[in-house]
């Protein structure tokens, strides 16, 4: 059992597993001075014993130009490396709902799968006034959709050979402060969507991986119920005291870190972000993963920064001395006490009281939407 599998079952991971993700511009922009970084730090990249190609990118839509998925939804992109933004929604009637056909194309699940398609078919301005209204065609078009990543999931549990895997899942469910949608809307339309696509893989006896940007903190419960077990939530949008208040103990985080302020930060504020991460998410048991996104705006020098500390606290629980639990802020870990400092024993009493709602994140859509 590796130390992931260890973490999602609270059974002592020897240290809290860390990656980290760089987006295909940030190697363009770097190219050699990034790899010499990425080969320094095999703990967090893994092994490096293959050729890197540069000006590789992940999918179509980082070229620069325009791309159609096979929902027909128009991706378009200024810039090599970057992520394109749909700009063409083949579905832009209610009408064109009753005549939209499920594709036969496979695409495999991509990032978006559920709410996000529904929004990349329809426009968000449109589906936000569906949610609103709740004509019939919004559960005319949410069933074809549901239908189609069904048959998805399918192929994907069909081509996995080994047991115990960890299935992945992208879909982003909130926006800078807020959900779209009230959680009560999202529970009546997209929560069955969502037990029914994780119950195969549940069934199979893997594991289920969600990542969502944005502000979910009032869904994370549901997401849970729906067979989640490793949920890979901002930390900016969603705050560390309210993601221990709602998650600790309860599903394994994958914490995305703060990559809005990568660009910004000074090293040792990196360092000291990803302590507190850990103070107060993590536990000897596990249930804490950490993960960094690193795009073409974070200096050479923080992304050193990054790796640095993803590795110095990976075994913080190994580490860190117990101390006596007399004057001292702490949280008990069974028989042990760790000190904290007095930053992280304030939120840590804020979760525990559910006292505090950390503001959101600094990116992402406004706050309107449905509900």
């Amino acid at each position: 059992m590796n130390d992931r599998i260890k973490a999602i079952e609270r059974q002592h991971p020897d240290r809290i597993p860390v990656s980290a993700s760089i987006l295909p511009a940030a190697w363009m922009k770097h190219r050699e001075a990034l790899d010499a970084i990425v080969r320094r730090h095999p703990l967090v990249f893994g092994p490096q014993d293959k050729p890197r190609d540069y000006d590789a990118v992940w999918s179509d839509t980082y070229h620069k130009g325009e791309h159609v998925d096979a929902w027909g939804c128009v991706w378009s992109n200024v810039k090599d490396g970057a992520e394109a933004i749909v700009t063409g929604h083949p579905v832009p009637t209610r009408a064109a709902v009753h005549t939209l056909a499920i594709p036969d194309q496979d695409d495999n699940m991509p990032h978006g799968f559920m709410y996000l398609r529904l929004a990349d078919l329809r426009g968000f301005d449109e589906i936000m006034m569906d949610f609103a209204e709740e004509p019939p065609e919004l559960q005319m078009l949410i069933d074809k959709v549901l239908a189609y990543n069904l048959r998805q999931v399918q192929k994907r549990l069909a081509a996995i050979q080994k047991p115990r895997q960890i299935v992945y899942f992208g879909d982003d469910l909130g926006m800078q402060h807020s959900l779209p949608i009230s959680p009560e809307k999202w529970r009546r339309y997209l929560k069955p969507c969502y037990r029914q696509i994780f119950a195969p893989v549940k069934a199979a006896g893997h594991y289920v991986y969600m990542h969502s940007d944005g502000h979910i903190l009032e869904i994370i419960p549901d997401l849970m119920d729906c067979g989640v077990d490793v949920l890979n939530p901002q930390v900016g949008a969603n705050g560390l005291a309210n993601l221990a208040r709602v998650c600790k103990g309860k599903v394994c985080v994958d914490l995305d870190l703060d990559r809005q302020m990568f660009p910004f930060w000074k090293p040792a504020d990196i360092d000291r972000h990803v302590q507190e991460a850990v103070e107060i998410l993590g536990a000897p048991e596990g249930g804490l993963w950490l993960k960094a996104e690193i795009g073409d705006d974070v200096p050479l020098e923080n992304v050193e920064a990054i790796c640095c500390a993803l590795e110095k606290y990976s075994t913080y629980f190994k580490t860190h001395p117990a101390t006596s639990p007399a004057g001292h802020p702490e949280r008990s870990e069974g028989s042990l006490s760790f000190r904290h400092s007095p930053k992280t024993a304030e939120i840590l009493r804020s979760a525990q009281n559910g006292t505090v709602r950390e503001k959101g994140a600094r990116m992402g859509s406004g706050d309107s939407g449905a509900h």
